[in-house]
């Protein structure tokens, strides 16, 4: 697998990639990851425990890109030279690529002239990191318009693309003009989350995620200062990020700062605990290919609130296990809120019970047989 993107980062990207990698490993096969170092050094390659499960790590040479609080990058022009070395040494059966940009890229190339069979997942929108440059919107609309051409040419030399969801396929096949991606869930493991189905005694909203433009997390700050005070509502954010320092100084400005809590980034322990107290999950991002982290409140029994955007309208059906609003509207988002928080009892407990059903579907042992029957080249599970 080649990622650009992996523990110990803490992203949707990553935790798939972590996931399936650490289902594979459970069914007994040799998975070995291609990923960035944490310094700029080349690294032996190594048993790392991930999720769990004792895998193979080939850790390459990387630099911090500095506009970013955490992402790391190889450089482009080396990326090749290492993936030979990788293929030299494994000599795999298929290689799976996370993200068409440097590391995937380089291994893509590589394989495909050694006819090793090439599958890959979109998780890039190329317009997100595209928040994290210091460049002229000119110079960023260029940049937009070679990335996508190079991820139809790396991406055209695969056997099979994938993404998380059905909107997100027909979002890449519109803009690079390919046919026939194929939607396959990122899938979570129900059985780690503990749904409680009752009222709450306080209400609580929670939020998970990066803290960064695309998630617009101001919009859901400024929402929640509209909220009816009796409702007495506070805010739980995990994650970190870029914007954290401004959101911190908004949610003070907004007079809310005593009922917001940074929470950083957490165990899964922590997480799970903070998922299975909170009254709702909130979601105001605009560029979700899938959405982990609501997968998660959904397994925990939250009703969502999210923004009718990309591909959370797959996750979240309006009036039945949340509701959406339009993305940036905070009017409409602090009314979205408050219909979940005044539900009536039975109301509420049957919007848990919707996103209890409605999470079924993205069971990781069907990611994980689909994903098998790609690298075989068999016909896909139902």
């Amino acid at each position: 697998m080649g990622a650009d993107t992996f523990s110990p980062d803490v992203n949707g990207a990553a935790r798939f990639t972590e996931r399936l990698a650490a289902g594979l490993v459970q069914r007994g096969h040799d998975v070995h990851v291609v990923a960035p170092n944490q310094a700029y050094r080349t690294a032996k390659p190594r048993t790392e425990v991930i999720e769990g499960e004792a895998m193979t790590l080939h850790r390459l040479p990387s630099v911090r890109w500095t506009p970013h609080d955490w992402l790391r990058f190889v450089w482009p022009w080396r990326a090749k030279h290492y993936a030979r070395q990788v293929l030299d040494e494994v000599e795999p059966d298929v290689v799976h690529i996370q993200s068409h940009i440097v590391i995937g890229r380089g291994l893509a190339r590589i394989a495909h002239e050694r006819k090793i069979p090439v599958i890959a997942t979109n998780h890039v929108m190329a317009e997100n990191i595209l928040d994290h440059t210091t460049m002229p919107k000119f110079v960023d609309d260029i940049v937009l318009k070679f990335a996508w051409a190079d991820a139809r040419r790396t991406l055209g030399l695969t056997r099979a693309v994938t993404t998380p969801t059905r909107r997100a396929a027909d979002f890449l096949e519109r803009t690079i003009n390919i046919e026939g991606v194929i939607p396959v869930s990122c899938g979570i493991d129900r059985t780690q989350y503990t749904p409680v189905i009752a009222p709450r005694e306080k209400n609580r909203m929670v939020f998970v995620g990066r803290l960064t433009a695309e998630k617009q997390v101001e919009v859901i700050l400024k929402a929640m200062a509209k909220l009816d005070p009796a409702l007495d509502a506070t805010f739980d954010i995990v994650g970190g990020g870029d914007q954290r320092r401004s959101l911190e100084h908004l949610a003070r400005e907004l007079g809310i700062g005593d009922r917001v809590v940074f929470h950083g980034r957490t165990t899964d322990e922590q997480l799970r605990a903070l998922l299975s107290r909170a009254s709702l999950f909130v979601i105001a991002s605009i560029a979700e290919l899938q959405s982990i982290a609501t997968m998660e409140a959904m397994a925990s029994a939250l009703p969502v609130v999210a923004a009718d955007a990309v591909a959370l309208p797959h996750l979240v059906h309006h009036g039945e296990n949340g509701y959406l609003f339009e993305p940036g509207n905070i009017a409409e988002l602090a009314a979205r809120l408050t219909d979940v928080l005044t539900a009536d009892p039975e109301e509420y407990a049957r919007m848990q019970q919707a996103s209890l059903d409605g999470v079924l579907v993205h069971d990781i042992n069907r990611t994980l047989d689909t994903f098998e029957a790609l690298y075989r080249d068999e016909p896909l599970p139902e």
